[in-house]
């Protein structure tokens, strides 16, 4: 068995311009390997150089051909160029189906030009999931050009857009594109439109068309190219790219620091990687499979189905609460000692006590200290400076005492009351919880304790 290399390796391979260490990277990004992230944090800082242009279009419009005719021609004027070629995914292997690249031959006999397909794996929006990862580490290595070409499966194929500097849309004569072009979704991402195989009948009509849907825009004509080209041939191609080097001088700036395009993308990541997070977290497949069969009994809507699993998982821990006779003096191990910063520090009159509050990693530590009257003295003289309590936050405190009832677990008290930060505090006995305190906590209530 072939070693695999090290995410160093690679990074050295990126350094020597080494081809095969970027398709070993490319390859760990579609494969969601843990290599393939460790890698782009390495090498995100080289990125932000290339241009990335983004070709859609129905299937048999000619995108590959066309893709073909201008990485051809880039690459013979010196540019480097990288095409993503997203095909559809194989039934049997998940894999690319590879037709694109077959289809684009001339281009790839340059040493300039470098192609890889990528697999949708039942990613929507006609873009695989990996792709905007993908272009990242074309261009960390070194590409001028970031050519992608979608799927080409329909009217929804627009998620390019987001993750393109500039997008062409590609429509041919005769190919229903008369009727797409009076369509929203795909028709509306285009900087430029290619009116493809335009040595057909029709070409002029489509054109027309196309002129006359711009003008329907509230803003009047709207200045969008359209440029007519023969990819077989490379008839029209030069044009094109002219064209292209000209709304990129205009917009590079808007385009390369757009905040949008930042936030959605991390958003995007966010979602994904919080969902499998939680899908691999411990119970999380039993409690899904309870909840689609309550599903399934007509007991609970989808929508319900999902309040109830987030529901089930909303709980955390919050902080955890230690008894002192001086918090001054407990402050010498956890402040002085560990480096610990004080965060907050609060009288509650309800408790009779003074909260110090200092964070430790994503939750804290609570020291409590008597002020007034209340239970804490008592605590101390029983049991001790020491674990008084452990806190966990709820999303719906009043859902959770009342679901504790259902169990049959002892509260203290029967109704939550305010406690620090202004949150909706409640107590759970220890003969319920395993011998320890716990306090429910309702993160900012706007609902008044009862």
């Amino acid at each position: 068995m072939r070693r695999q290399p090290s995410v160093e390796e690679i990074v050295g391979g990126f350094d020597r311009g080494d081809v095969r260490a970027l398709a070993r990277a490319l390859t760990w990004i579609d494969d969601g390997d843990p290599s393939g992230r460790r890698l782009l944090g390495r090498v995100f800082p080289r990125t932000g150089r290339a241009r990335i242009v983004g070709i859609t279009g129905s299937p048999g419009s000619g995108k590959s051909t066309l893709v073909d005719a201008m990485a051809l021609r880039l690459a013979q004027a010196g540019r480097r160029v990288a095409v993503v070629a997203v095909d559809p995914s194989s039934a049997f292997s998940g894999g690319a189906i590879l037709g694109d690249r077959i289809r684009m031959f001339a281009s790839t006999q340059l040493p300039g030009v470098f192609v890889r397909s990528m697999a949708t794996r039942g990613h929507v929006g006609g873009l695989s999931r990996a792709t905007e990862d993908a272009c990242d580490l074309l261009d960390a290595f070194g590409f001028d050009e970031i050519i992608i070409e979608t799927v080409g499966v329909g009217q929804d194929e627009i998620e390019v857009v987001s993750v393109a500097h500039l997008c062409l849309v590609v429509l041919v004569p005769f190919m229903g594109d008369d009727i797409q072009a009076i369509k929203a979704g795909i028709m509306e991402i285009a900087d430029a439109y290619v009116v493809n195989k335009a040595d057909r009948d029709g070409a002029d009509r489509l054109e027309a068309q196309l002129r006359g849907m711009l003008s329907l825009y509230d803003d009047g004509a709207r200045d969008i190219p359209i440029q007519r080209t023969v990819a077989t041939r490379g008839d029209g191609v030069d044009e094109l790219l002219a064209t292209l080097a000209r709304l990129w001088a205009e917009r590079k700036d808007e385009r390369t620091g757009r905040d949008e395009r930042l936030r959605r993308r991390v958003e995007g990541l966010l979602r994904d990687r919080l969902f499998e997070e939680w899908i691999a977290g411990p119970g999380a497949a039993t409690r899904v499979d309870s909840a689609l069969e309550r599903v399934r009994s007509r007991e609970l809507d989808p929508h319900g189905a999902v309040d109830a699993l987030l529901a089930s998982t909303a709980a955390s821990l919050d902080h955890v609460a230690i008894a002192t006779r001086s918090a001054e003096e407990a402050l010498a191990f956890w402040r002085d000692a560990l480096g610990l910063a004080v965060s907050h520090v609060e009288s509650v009159p309800s408790e009779g006590v003074r909260t110090t509050f200092l964070p430790l990693g994503s939750t804290h530590v609570e020291l409590l200290e008597a002020e007034g009257e209340g239970p804490l003295p008592a605590f101390l003289a029983r049991r001790g400076p020491g674990l008084h309590h452990v806190c966990v936050a709820v999303s719906d405190i009043h859902a959770a005492l009342e679901r504790l009832r259902g169990l049959g677990m002892k509260l203290v008290g029967e109704a939550p009351r305010r406690g620090a930060h202004g949150k909706l505090v409640a107590f759970v006995h220890p003969s319920s919880a395993g011998g320890v305190l716990v306090e429910l906590s309702q993160d900012a209530p706007t609902e008044s304790a009862s």
